[in-house]
């Protein structure tokens, strides 16, 4: 090859120099360019990413992965030649908090290989009902909707993952209904411009989660042209005839948390379920493991695990016993309502803290004493969340009885008693008359406590006198009920001829209605008093609890002093004497 030397080297130098460095700085240019694009996008947060805890469990391989996979299928399509064409349709996903819904989905996508894009209800909140980001009232919302009109730009290989939808608005989630049948379009805004978004073949699926439990249930509402349109699956239940997948969930998810079970996680599952069976049937007998473990880490593991087992069957019990409680209307409770929760966080939370060494005592004490730390945040509601706790594990004194009881009663008292105000006259006196019953119930008790702890020498005396108190109570009871019956008739009497009464007249017969109650409260007390009489006279004779029977019985006397006080400063309303045309 001929070349001239001066030639080559001056040409070789204006390469190195020029072409060269403005070569690379071209490269350099790009790659900057598309890092800063990639953090504006902020792109890392789409990819999903499993968490270190994950399990699979056998709860998942049987139960959610099909009903899972056959949605997805639904909506994104099937491969091969079964590939659907109609696609549409909604993955909507319940349960009380610390199920792992987030958790489950994220691991779905990242099997998919697609982008997982995660919409946060709460920083929605509320207040947006739109998904142009010009209108969210603040960075949060704005950046939430701005990423919801990403992922609709994408339109391929997104899952859109919308969590805790209670805390949004409905008319923000009618913007789905769309997007979710046959059209497959939902309108957007992205960079300014509204556009209509068309995804039909696209690989895209909708996934919502939530917590209908939160609160009252009033903030979880779900437009019904949109969950007509949803599978929808309850993570916190049981589905189908899953009971014992269900319940061996909770010990297969916290094998992470637990230093001893630890090597089971990442060992085959087969080695953790049957250390599980073998903690159910309490024997190692026969146990086969696929694991290189020793004999004393297999033995250490099962005694944990059976340990768990009575942890679990708590948790259960709480968890059903909660989602019981929600589910209830207020105005149909017997009890206050029960917020402790039993999911798979509250397991883990104690799973952590069980050692092979603890004895049954120190074990129900780390159980309840975790559940009374939660109880904390309930301010108020902490007795009665507390005591309803140790109801459902058979641990509570006779004193805790007594006083669940006595809480259970009050609250059902004041529901019925709801909506009354001081200035309802009928209402006050009710309560006044459920004082008396109170006062009744309270000398019940009391005759009760006394047949449990007489001595046997006042035997024949005491049952004597309690079946006169009984068969006096009984007849108060009726006295009362046929006194209301005519007193409601005779109300009913006084309302007919204050209608037909002149207007200048009508005060007067208004002044007869409490004339009449309290004559009906009177003669009730008056009864009362003459069947008690024989009962007190032997207070002295019948021990120290009728002692207590007379203070309950001074009580309800002071109740109806104060109805009859009231009843006589109605009576003796010197603007009425003087002249009753002025009201």
């Amino acid at each position: 090859m001929n070349i001239h030397f001066h030639d080559f080297t001056r040409r070789l130098s204006h390469f190195s120099n020029h072409d060269v460095p403005r070569f690379e700085n071209l490269n350099r240019t790009k790659s900057e360019l598309v890092e800063t694009a990639r953090q504006e996008m902020k792109l890392d947060e789409f990819k999903p990413r499993v968490l270190t805890s994950f399990v699979r469990n056998r709860l998942l391989d049987e139960v959610y992965l099909p009903l899972i996979g056959d949605n997805l299928a639904k909506q994104m399509g099937a491969s091969g030649d079964q590939k659907r064409t109609d696609r549409m349709g909604l993955l909507l996903l319940i349960s009380p908090p610390g199920y792992g819904k987030t958790t489950l989905m994220e691991y779905v996508a990242n099997r998919l290989g697609i982008v997982f894009m995660k919409i946060n209800g709460p920083a929605i909140g509320h207040a947006v009902t739109s998904l142009d980001p010009a209108e969210a009232p603040n960075a949060a919302a704005r950046e939430e909707v701005e990423r919801l009109n990403l992922a609709l730009e994408m339109g391929d290989n997104v899952m859109l993952y919308v969590d805790d939808i209670q805390h949004t608005h409905p008319e923000f989630l009618q913007k789905f209904i769309s997007l979710c049948d046959a059209t497959r379009k939902i309108e957007g805004v992205r960079n300014g411009r509204t556009r209509t978004f068309d995804l039909r073949g696209r690989r895209v699926a909708v996934v919502m989660a939530g917590n209908p439990y939160t609160e009252s249930g009033e903030r979880f509402q779900v437009p019904d042209m949109l969950s007509n349109r949803a599978d929808v699956y309850n993570l916190g239940e049981i589905i189908g005839e899953s009971a014992d997948a269900f319940e061996m969930s909770y010990l297969e998810n916290c094998l992470t948390s637990n230093a001893s079970l630890a090597p089971l996680a990442t060992a085959s599952p087969q080695d953790a379920r049957s250390i599980i069976q073998a903690a159910e049937r309490d024997s190692l007998e026969g146990i086969e493991l696929e694991g290189r473990f020793s004999m004393d880490e297999v033995r250490e593991m099962f005694e944990v695990m059976r340990k768990l087992l009575t942890v679990r069957d708590v948790v259960l019990k709480v968890n059903r016993a909660y989602i019981r409680s929600a589910a209830q209307a207020d105005h149909y409770r017997t009890e206050p309502p029960f917020k402790l929760q039993g999911s798979y966080r509250n397991m883990n939370r104690m799973a952590e803290r069980v050692a092979s060494v603890m004895n049954d005592s120190e074990l129900q004490s780390l159980i309840v004493g975790t559940y009374e730390q939660d109880s904390q945040t309930l301010t108020t509601d902490n007795e009665a969340n507390v005591l309803k706790f140790k109801e459902l594990m058979g641990i509570l004194s006779s004193e805790e009885k007594e006083r669940w009881e006595a809480i259970k009663y009050a609250y059902v008292e004041n529901v019925r008693m709801a909506g009354m105000d001081s200035s309802d006259q009928a209402g006050q006196f009710m309560k006044q008359l459920a004082s008396m019953r109170d006062g009744l119930e309270s000398i019940r008790q009391v005759i009760s406590r006394a047949i449990a702890a007489r001595d046997e020498g006042a035997e024949d005396r005491m049952d004597s006198r309690v079946a006169q108190l009984r068969d006096g109570i009984t007849h108060t009871a009726e006295q009362l009920s046929q006194s209301l019956e005519a007193t409601s008739q005779e109300l009913a009497k006084l309302a007919t001829q204050q209608a037909n009464e002149p207007p200048q007249q009508r005060v007067l017969v208004q002044h007869k209605v409490p004339r009449v109650l309290a004559d009906l409260v009177k003669g009730q007390f008056h009864l009362m008093q003459e069947w008690l009489r024989p009962i007190l006279s032997e207070s002295l004779d019948n021990g120290r609890d009728l002692d207590q029977l007379r203070a309950q019985l001074e009580a309800v006397m002071g109740n109806y002093t104060d109805v009859e006080k009231a009843f006589r400063e109605g009576l003796e309303d010197p603007q009425l004497e003087e002249d009753p045309t002025e009201e």
